[in-house]
């Protein structure tokens, strides 16, 4: 496994430095994608990735580009081919530059979480969800990017399970094939919150059971998933033995190793060691499905004095996580 970190910070080459001395060996991120082309270019793409080598590091991944480039496919717009065309000549461009995944998920209304944040440890402070606040929503109420302005009216209606399931083999038909040729792995995350819908729009990767049937929608080395432990806790599932299943099959190609504490339905970001999965155990199981990936912390905690860029929690993280890998070593 490979201690991964997300590219964040406006000073590349200060944050990559920062990576390298605190052990991190990875890099995610999102290049900067121009609106007018709506892809990745192979040239920022092959200079992102002569950067980030340059500091000791490996390029790991990518998600894809922002939502208003994206979010066609997902709500089964009429002109969505174009978009996905985008994001083929964005895999192409990657496989030629060398970077081996894409991050892409299926969150219609994106990444959400309700107003204010939770107090954990000595007063650190954390995202939180409650599904009593927003069951209610009004019609695609979200944010995290997303501009209702942007969706024809004649489109703006509740979409169910069986719709979305429909954009997304659409899109894996479209996307896998290209992945191939390529070399690229598709890694697909989950819901965050995995509960059923928000202000209309399904959350269709919300289960274990979502993701066996996502991977086998078209049934490829390259069709996988991104295994965020926080998500997955937040289902109430066994994830440890979830890691095991989908890693035995070599279909786990990024892992979010964070912690939280509650359901899908109310639940709180924590540190790893303070929330309701023993991370120790979780760590484990990806040992003994031979992962051998990126593994990342994630959504970092609020602590105080902390830099903008969060460097103190991230150095905390990884300090963790290279813990782990080390306890699991000695008991080799």
């Amino acid at each position: 496994m490979r201690l991964t970190l997300v590219l964040r910070e406006k000073n590349a080459d200060e944050h990559l430095t920062f990576m390298r001395q605190i052990g991190v060996q990875g890099v995610a991120t999102n290049p900067f994608c121009d609106p007018e082309k709506g892809y990745y270019e192979y040239s920022t793409l092959a200079d992102l990735k002569t950067q980030i080598e340059s500091h000791g590091l490996k390029f790991e991944s990518m998600g894809t580009p922002p939502w208003h480039l994206c979010y066609k496919w997902m709500l089964g717009l009429p002109d969505r081919d174009e978009q996905i065309e985008n994001l083929q000549k964005s895999v192409r461009n990657m496989g030629a530059a060398g970077v081996p995944v894409l991050i892409y998920n299926i969150h219609a209304l994106r990444f959400y979480r309700t107003p204010g944040q939770a107090t954990e440890r000595g007063g650190a402070l954390g995202t939180r969800f409650d599904m009593a606040q927003v069951k209610d929503a009004p019609l695609m109420a979200a944010g995290g990017g997303m501009d209702i302005r942007l969706i024809p009216e004649s489109h703006r209606r509740p979409i169910g399970d069986d719709e979305m399931w429909d954009n997304l083999t659409y899109f894996l038909k479209a996307m896998v094939p290209v992945a191939e040729e390529a070399g690229v792995k598709l890694a697909l995350h989950p819901d965050d919150p995995p509960v059923p819908s928000i202000a209309g729009v399904a959350r269709i990767m919300r289960s274990p059971e979502a993701f066996r049937r996502a991977i086998e929608i078209v049934p490829s080395a390259c069709n996988g998933l991104k295994f965020c432990v926080g998500c997955f806790s937040e289902m109430g599932v066994d994830v440890a033995e979830e890691i095991r299943y989908f890693g035995n099959l070599k279909k786990i190609f990024f892992v979010d190793f964070r912690n939280v504490r509650g359901t899908a339905d109310n639940f709180s970001e924590t540190f790893p060691d303070d929330g309701k999965e023993n991370m120790f155990e979780i760590m484990k199981a990806f040992r003994e499905t031979g992962f051998d990936g990126a593994i990342s912390p994630d959504h970092a905690m609020r602590i105080s004095g902390d830099t903008e860029g969060r460097r103190q929690y991230w150095a905390y993280a990884i300090g963790h996580m290279r813990g782990l890998l080390q306890g699991l070593d000695s008991t080799v």
